[in-house]
C-alpha cells in the first residue's frame, strides 16, 4: 500500500524542520549503492554540493522513516543528521524558508516513487 502524501509531508517536516531523527539503515538501503552515481552527477553538473532525501514506511513501527545524504564537491559525504546540519550551515539563515518551500515538492516526488535530489552552487 502506498504511503499517503500527507504522511510523507509530515515525516519530512518533522525531520527537516523539527530536527526529528533519521534512520541509518534507510540511508544504507537507499543511498550507499547509488553514492557513485550521485558523486558523478555532482561532478557532471559542476555543483558544489548535492543532497538527496528519502522516506520509507517502517513495517515494524508503522511510521515513516527518513534518510538524507549530502555530498560536497570534494567527495565528502554527510549522512542523515550531519547532512541536515551541513545544509543548514550552507543555507545559513535561509534553511527554514527554503525547506518550507521545498518539502511539498519533495513529498510529491517521493509519493510518485522518485528520489528528490538537488545540486547547489555557491555564489562567491
Amino acid at each position: 500500500m502506498k504511503t499517503p502524501l500527507t504522511d510523507i509531508k509530515k515525516a519530512l517536516e518533522n525531520t527537516l524542520l523539527n530536527d526529528g531523527p533519521m534512520e541509518q539503515l534507510l540511508y544504507e538501503y537507499e543511498f550507499e549503492e547509488i553514492l557513485p552515481e550521485l558523486v558523478e552527477t555532482l561532478s557532471e553538473d559542476k555543483d558544489d554540493y548535492l543532497y538527496a532525501i528519502t522516506t520509507h514506511k517502517n513495517d515494524i513501527t508503522g511510521t515513516e522513516d527518513t534518510a538524507m545524504v549530502l555530498i560536497t564537491a570534494t567527495g565528502e559525504t554527510h549522512i542523515n543528521e550531519l547532512a541536515r546540519d551541513k545544509l543548514k550551515e550552507i543555507w545559513d539563515g535561509a534553511y527554514i524558508r527554503n525547506m518550507k518551500q521545498l518539502i511539498p515538492d519533495y513529498a510529491k516526488q517521493l509519493h510518485e516513487g522518485d528520489l528528490p535530489m538537488n545540486g547547489l552552487k555557491i555564489v562567491h
